[in-house]
């Protein structure tokens, strides 16, 4: 029974750390393609400085897989794929910087209730995987009253 036990709470803190850890990797796929179509400076500026702090965590997580023995699995080749032709589909007639802000807060949004499922669904994960979370809660949240202002570009 105490083995079972174990593998199950392996299991779940494995999830969480590719939940994290997908949830990142589509924050910064998605700034990517949203940088390839930005022309003004401000907002340029503003994605690159989310860039840099979803690779901080990035960071923070692949550091506790590496410590935990754990392998983070990135988004499927489908999952890319659908973010990649969603972006690409939702900016084929509209390049506008409002429309560009309103697709990262719409996936700003999407993120942070990731990160709040995550956090009720996995409770008992440690501390140190859970600050991660934490951490990437506070840090979407910063992201969406950020990028906010961009939609006031007309």
């Amino acid at each position: 029974m105490e083995n079972e036990e174990v593998k199950d709470k392996v299991k779940e803190i494995e999830n969480l750390t590719n939940a994290i850890y997908q949830n990142i990797s589509t924050g910064v796929m998605s700034i990517d393609e949203i940088l390839a179509m930005n022309k003004n400076e401000e907002f340029m500026k503003e994605l690159m400085r989310e860039k840099e702090g979803y690779l901080k965590l990035k960071g923070d997580v692949i550091n506790f897989c590496s410590k935990n023995g754990i392998t983070a699995d990135d988004n499927s080749w489908l999952e890319k794929a659908r973010l990649f032709t969603s972006i690409k589909m939702t900016t084929i007639f509209d390049k506008s910087l409002r429309h560009l802000a309103e697709m990262m807060l719409l996936g700003t949004v999407m993120g942070t209730l990731t990160c709040y499922k995550d956090l009720c669904d996995h409770k008992d994960v440690g501390p140190e995987l859970y600050q991660i979370l934490k951490d990437l809660i506070s840090f979407e949240e910063d992201n969406f009253n950020k990028l906010k202002k961009f939609l006031k570009e007309c």
